[in-house]
């Protein structure tokens, strides 16, 4: 079970402004779970580890085990919680150099659509000229511009090499049940398709086909990552005790350091196959609490690499910031610390020691070097890295951050200040209907 060490957080905090925020949450807690609270038509994710239909689960492994006969790699296609989740279970999992190893059981994933970059896509394509491919494209509506750009590309690259009958049988759609583009398109061409559900926003569609797909294709356990999730939620639903509800805990405490003026949260890593943990965790805080001139800005840093970048402003920068550490006790693998003739290094005094060794008093200094600068810390600690751990984590975010957004006073399953880029740009790149706009905004570019 997740572990939560708020001691080094605590301390920069009036006790009494954390037992308020906990005992406001106690109601929170209610609406979340009887879904009476803003933003209730998109709670379909609090039950969904326990309601996800069990045939569903079975035909993605019937689907992933297809792909992996057919192709060397799965291109995801999705922008945001389209690829972010799936991205950060697969990154965390893997063996880091995965991609170049000869011995590759199961497709590589890779990712198109998350960006507009004309270099990547040019280079993806060069990369599918060489290797058998099968695509996930993840859209609710199928017009969500950069996803939509890159499955035209990769549309015609597939049908060019493969044939309109093959490149049909080689795409997933996964989107809305009955209705938009790429729903449409998906009846129309023949594709095979899996649904989002309804009430279930992006960034919280991880444990949906969404995120399951791409993660049963890469070679890892849904199922267990579905239970680990199962058994998180039924923590976090049981109790209001935030003793026996980390989810609570958490919730509780970063408010308060919030309205005590810690506007920054810095999620920290010491393995570097979290990073893309981290950009789901930024997604899912940041565009659920970011409204209303409201919420704490979510970042990461990835220590110790960027203890020599960004180290001496987390220090001595100013004093907005707090730090969570997702901090993992047993790792994977085991490397010691050879010895070296001569002690050129003057590191002899580890031989025989772990990396891992090393690595954890390394985040044990850092911890206590930031709260001594005025940098309060949050610990997560977690077992080990496997599925069933990252489906208690994810959860686990999950549920606080509903938390977090209903304490800010906001819903948390919307996004409207997501769509004023996109007026910008249809506009600007001549979209019909735009054309007055687009004028305007030229001149002020002007």
């Amino acid at each position: 079970m997740i572990k939560i060490d708020t001691t080094k957080a605590s301390s920069f905090v009036d006790a009494a402004l954390i037992t308020r925020r906990e005992k406001e949450l106690v109601n929170l807690h209610s609406l979340l779970v009887n879904k009476t609270g803003k933003g209730n038509d998109f709670l379909g994710w609090v039950d969904l580890p326990a309601s996800l239909d069990p045939a569903i689960v079975g035909r993605i492994k019937a689907d992933a085990e297809r792909i992996g006969k057919k192709s060397q790699l799965l291109v995801v296609i999705g922008i945001g919680g389209s690829y972010l989740g799936s991205r950060a279970v697969i990154d965390a999992l893997a063996q880091p150099f995965s991609s170049l190893l000869k011995e590759k059981k199961f497709p590589f994933v890779v990712y198109a659509g998350e960006n507009l970059s004309e270099d990547y896509h040019s280079g993806l394509l060069d990369l599918l000229d060489q290797y058998d491919y099968s695509v996930a494209v993840i859209s609710k509506s199928g017009t969500t511009t950069e996803p939509a750009v890159a499955f035209r590309l990769i549309k015609s690259h597939m049908e060019k090499k493969y044939g309109k009958k093959e490149a049909a049988d080689r795409i997933i759609a996964v989107t809305d049940a009955q209705r938009g583009a790429l729903k449409n398109l998906a009846g129309k061409e023949g594709y095979s398709t899996y649904v989002i559900p309804d009430d279930v926003g992006g960034r919280y569609s991880v444990l949906t086909p969404v995120g399951l797909l791409p993660i049963a294709v890469a070679g890892f356990d849904i199922e267990k990552l579905l239970q680990g999730a199962r058994d998180m939620r039924e923590t976090c639903l049981a109790s209001t005790d935030p003793e026996k509800n980390p989810a609570i805990k958490y919730a509780a405490i970063r408010n308060a350091l919030y309205q005590n003026g810690k506007s920054v949260e810095i999620m920290v890593n010491y393995q570097p196959n979290l990073f893309y943990l981290a950009e789901w965790w930024k997604q899912l805080y940041g565009e659920s609490e970011g409204k209303e001139n409201k919420g704490i800005f979510p970042a990461g840093v990835g220590f110790t690499t960027d203890l020599h970048s960004m180290g001496q402003y987390i220090q001595e920068g100013v004093r907005m910031l707090f730090e969570t550490t997702i901090s993992v006790k047993n790792p994977g693998r085991e490397l010691k610390v050879p010895f070296l003739q001569g002690d050129p290094d003057g590191l002899n005094f580890l031989e025989g020691r772990r990396l891992d060794e090393i690595n954890h008093m390394a985040e044990l200094g850092t911890l206590l070097a930031h709260v001594d600068g005025g940098v309060p810390n949050i610990r997560i600690e977690i077992e080990k890295l496997d599925e069933y751990t990252l489906g208690q984590l994810i959860y686990f975010f999950e549920f606080a951050c509903a938390l977090s957004g209903y304490l800010l006073g906001v819903n948390p399953f919307d996004q409207p200040g997501v769509e004023a880029y996109k007026k910008n740009m249809f506009a600007l790149i001549g979209k019909p209907g735009f054309e007055e706009e687009g004028k305007r905004l030229r001149e002020k570019l002007n």
